[in-house]
């Protein structure tokens, strides 16, 4: 609702910066002001004063009309978008009954309304199903080089035209191990955890306003979580053991996302995505949509095109290209840190926006002829 406070506390203060402080001011001195001729003189200057709000011009009262009602029109669009939006999202997400509670019914029921079939089972296939739905969209661009004008979105010109064969064919089956070896586990021991701490299975689904809440701290948690492990895995002496497997891909694409070795799949993918979910008691439908949003992110990342309409890839990929800079996800800790210094400097971070064209980065923001020779 409007909060009609608000708008007289506006509208008194543009009157106070206008004229209010003249009218205290001459009252004061009003009361003030000695008798006698001198005191006489005061109050006549004084009332001529209190006389310049009778002779407010025009244009003046119509700027403070202007600002009142840019103020009040201001609160009153922002009520009616807030109202709408709420309205909206409560239609989305379904908490009363509608298009998605219907669905997660129909899930629900077809898993026969258990919570471990729809904790573990569940839980697992969309992880796996929604992980290579999307891989596939881009793994049929990378072999087949269709359609041909996505090429121009593509970060490292000359790398993986066309990918090696052999070299997917392994990150594919090191991929399928960690989902099923490492994964599977995982996610069982995952649903005996949400059992504990009380998650729900059931059929009502949160509010969008609580699913909202939620995904804030899921990626608070995992750019914290994500960060710190990837740091250890960086370090000389780990580096080499464990994290060098997923370097191997200097010029990333999509499938090499979860390419890496079972203990990093374990620590630095799965752990900081999970325990958001866990601190929170999330229900297992907040839990499968957060996965599928956070894998589809780590794909996005190592995709190898600067996409329209899509996340920017360009801070991961230019991680893989030096390996220096850029250990986070949301680039928060990064800053925070001064381990994007040197991305920083680069042209892949003017490059680093959400494309809303059709125009490539590339061409917005084209290598310089003086770091091209040098190359």
């Amino acid at each position: 609702m409007t909060n009609w406070n608000e708008i007289t506390g506006i509208f008194s203060g543009i009157w106070r910066r206008q004229f209010g402080i003249k009218s205290q001011v001459s009252k004061k001195c009003l009361e003030s002001c000695p008798p006698g001729p001198s005191g006489h003189a005061q109050q006549t200057l004084l009332i001529e004063d209190e006389s310049l709000l009778k002779r407010f011009s025009l244009q003046q009262w119509l700027e403070v009309l202007r600002k009142v009602t840019y103020a009040i029109g201001g609160v009153v669009v922002f009520a009616a978008f807030r109202n709408s939006l709420t309205w909206h999202l409560e239609k989305f997400w379904g908490a009363s009954g509608d298009f998605w509670q219907s669905q997660w019914g129909k899930i629900y029921t077809f898993f026969g309304e258990d919570d471990f079939a729809v904790g573990f089972y569940g839980t697992a296939w969309v992880s796996f199903l929604s992980y290579w739905f999307v891989c596939l969209l881009f793994l049929i661009i990378d072999l087949t080089g269709q359609p041909a004008f996505i090429f121009k979105y593509k970060i490292q010109d000359d790398q993986n035209i066309p990918v090696p064969r052999g070299k997917l064919l392994h990150a594919i089956a090191v991929v399928l191990y960690n989902q099923v070896v490492v994964g599977g586990p995982t996610l069982l021991l995952l649903y005996h955890l949400m059992q504990w701490r009380g998650c729900s299975f059931g059929r009502e689904l949160p509010s969008i306003y609580w699913v909202m809440v939620e995904a804030v701290v899921f990626l608070i948690f995992e750019e914290i979580g994500f960060y710190y492990s990837h740091r250890v895995f960086h370090h000389p002496r780990v580096y080499r053991y464990i994290h060098k497997i997923h370097h191997e891909w200097t010029a990333p694409i999509s499938v090499v996302a979860i390419y890496c070795h079972p203990l990093e799949h374990l620590f630095a993918n799965i752990l900081p995505a999970v325990i958001g979910p866990v601190v929170m008691g999330s229900h297992v439908a907040t839990l499968m949509l957060w996965i599928h949003v956070a894998q589809t992110s780590a794909i996005i990342s190592h995709c190898g095109y600067h996409l329209p309409f899509l996340p920017s890839p360009e801070a991961h990929d230019f991680h893989h290209l030096k390996f220096t800079n850029n250990f986070g996800t949301l680039g928060i800790l990064d800053r925070l840190h001064g381990t994007d210094s040197l991305f920083r400097q680069s042209r892949q971070y003017q490059r680093h926006v959400l494309l809303l064209g059709l125009t490539p980065v590339k061409q917005a923001f084209p290598d310089d002829p003086k770091e091209q020779k040098c190359d």
